[in-house]
């Protein structure tokens, strides 16, 4: 891992304000010969994945580009890396047949989950393979991480696992920290807030927050929070990813199914809790249009065309989203990220956790002089009065980005 100063200088603006602390950004990429080589340093680049996906032909790859995608983060063994090369794409995958496509390791997927917080030892098997930890009934998970480091060639790319529940909810913080910190170059945490089944009553267990303020896009927030928390614990940090689902990951039918405002909002709130990637996973285990490559689909267009506009956004936004945020918040009542790129100062903003909806203002810092705000991609603009301005978030999963530039009228 890329070691950062935990409290890294301001940003480069003009702002009097402390910074959120960070990994360094697009930089951070140019420690690894890999990510620097494929141009991950680059402040208009910011990884947009998909989670496990074949690619085959070259309509897989025009579907995926068109959606937005840059990234695979785990493929089929079928899958054609030459073509994902070819065509400018990346990937993020197990050790085997490489080239400058694939530009990090995937270690392995919830070993905090499947091998628990512990050190004993692995006997090499991987969930529904027979005892995994030796003596049976022991955790290793710590263990598994590190034999799969050990494994991996220290040829520049970056080693990235995904954590799950053990991590966010079930483990104490010194444990799950060791799973953040010991490990990875990369790494996000798969919390399914619109469509998990259980994790309402889990987040009541665990984090004491009333289950029935469960199913938020705010709660994708958390998730990052507590990954930031658990990251910078050893003085270090590195890029946190968000995990988003797009359509019906778990195989009951009762459970619910994404809306597609609902994962734009799942996105923006990862943003603005200082996500440094997203990553869809991409699976319906369930409901009615079951398949392993949901954004492929006509059945779930809907769903599709909000991943597309958001990571459009996205794309458009990277050289701001690259920036170090100013730690300020706006309004108590909504979760808000500050950002200065080109002269402009950029705010994102959305109801923060389990507050009502309705009209929100939002006050700016003393040196952020301004008249007017502009909102993008709504056509509209706010006046400022008296160093604020007033805004509607009509839903839980509603977003504004607000961009003011001192002088603009």
């Amino acid at each position: 891992m890329l070691f950062v100063p935990e409290s890294p200088p301001a940003p480069g603006g003009s702002l009097n304000l402390p910074p959120v602390p960070w990994e360094g950004g697009p930089a951070y990429y140019s420690a690894h010969p890999y990510t620097d080589a494929a141009g991950w340093d680059a402040p208009a680049f910011f990884p947009i994945g998909v989670w496990f996906e074949g690619v085959y032909g070259q309509s897989d790859i025009d579907l995926d580009r068109d959606a937005g995608i840059n990234t695979y983060v785990e493929l089929t063994s079928s899958s054609d890396l030459a073509l994902i090369r070819q065509n400018g794409m990346f990937a993020i995958a197990g050790v085997g047949g490489q080239g400058s496509e694939t530009v990090g390791h995937m270690l392995t997927d919830e070993a905090d989950m499947w091998a628990g917080p512990g050190s004993a030892a692995w006997t090499g098997n991987s969930p529904g393979q027979g005892d995994i930890c030796s003596p049976a009934g022991a955790s290793c998970g710590y263990t598994v991480m590190q034999t799969l480091v050990d494994s991996t060639p220290p040829d520049g790319r970056v080693r990235y696992a995904n954590y799950g529940k053990g991590v966010m909810l079930w483990q104490s913080v010194q444990q799950a920290q060791q799973f953040v910190n010991a490990y990875t170059d990369v790494v996000p945490n798969d919390i399914y807030w619109y469509t998990d089944p259980n994790v309402c009553a889990e987040m009541q267990t665990f984090l004491g927050l009333p289950s029935s303020t469960c199913r938020l896009s705010a709660n994708y927030g958390v998730t990052m929070d507590k990954m930031r928390q658990l990251d910078g614990m050893d003085g270090q940090r590195q890029p946190i990813w968000a995990f988003i689902e797009v359509g019906h990951p778990f195989t009951e039918d009762s459970a619910p199914s994404i809306a597609p405002e609902q994962i734009a909002g799942a996105v923006m709130s990862s943003l603005i809790h200082e996500a440094r990637g997203i990553l869809y996973f991409n699976h319906s285990f369930g409901g009615p249009c079951q398949s392993q490559h949901a954004l492929r689909e006509p059945c779930y267009a809907a769903q599709r065309a909000s991943v597309r506009e958001i990571n459009r956004r996205i794309r458009e936004l990277a050289p701001v989203l690259n920036t170090q945020s100013y730690a300020f918040s706006f309004n108590e009542g909504l979760d808000t990220m500050l950002k200065e790129h080109d002269g402009s100062y950029y705010v994102f903003a959305m109801l923060g956790r389990a507050r009502p909806t309705g009209s929100y203002t939002l006050t700016l810092p003393e040196q952020l002089a301004g008249s007017v705000v502009e909102v993008l991609y709504e056509d509209r603009t706010i006046d400022i009065a008296g160093g604020a301005f007033t805004d509607a978030f009509a839903a839980e999963h509603t977003a504004h980005i607000y961009k003011i530039t001192p002088g603009a009228r």
